[in-house]
């Protein structure tokens, strides 16, 4: 689906945020490379931050944040510098949708991982490593998860006790603002790019579909 039809708003997105502070936590921890055997991006959850959530038997770690009660409604990341680093596994991103999460507010992240997750609608929010510590510390002094709002026109995190601006490009803001992924973006332009297809064929007809007409005239 390029576009999301149900939803009226797209401005705001209204989350109950669980820290994971952890720095440069990369794309094989997002989502173990046993996690990608599939053909296609199906089924990807239960691989979420596989070693952090489960030990060496396969049972829950009590103490890591998402297997905890309180936790379970969590959408939105608080996360630790450059996190996505690593690998350009694209499955990083579809597993953090598919386990649920909305968005992720940090002060760095993996340049290929934040391509990859707007292009995708997970919206990254990039903020001043002062702001994500200052709602670390919000979220550290109550039981459950943190209360946060992203207004994504206004480019602002807000928490009850705290509101930071956090970066985001004209292109990915009209994304998010009108539901669409990169897809649905593209398509916004199909009548230039049908102009612009018949302009270059006319100027270089010979090179229209010039795969195909080898292949049949081999084939003849």
């Amino acid at each position: 689906m390029t576009t999301d039809k149900h939803t009226a708003d797209h401005r705001v997105i209204h989350g109950q945020a669980a820290v994971l502070a952890t720095p440069n936590l990369d794309t094989d921890q997002i989502m173990p490379k046993q996690f990608l055997r599939g053909i296609d991006k199906a089924g990807l959850a239960p691989g979420l931050l596989y070693d952090l959530r489960f030990d060496g038997a396969g049972q829950p770690r009590a103490d890591f944040v998402l297997n905890q009660p309180a936790f379970a409604s969590a959408d939105v990341l608080i996360a630790g510098a450059n996190f996505g680093c690593g690998s350009s596994r694209e499955h990083a991103v579809w597993g953090m949708q598919q386990y649920g999460f909305k968005a992720v507010v940090a002060s760095s992240f993996g340049e290929i991982f934040y391509s990859n997750a707007l292009n995708n609608r997970l919206l990254l929010a990039m903020v001043d490593e002062a702001d994500v510590q200052a709602f670390v510390a919000e979220a550290a002094a109550q039981p459950g998860p943190l209360s946060l709002s992203i207004d994504v026109s206004q480019r602002v995190v807000r928490s009850p006790g705290h509101s930071a601006g956090f970066v985001l490009s004209d292109r990915h803001q009209r994304m998010f603002v009108q539901g669409l992924d990169v897809i649905g973006a593209s398509l916004t332009y199909a009548e230039q790019i049908r102009a612009f297809a018949d302009q270059h064929w006319a100027a270089q007809p010979w090179v229209r579909d010039v795969a195909r007409r080898t292949r049949d005239r081999l084939a003849g």
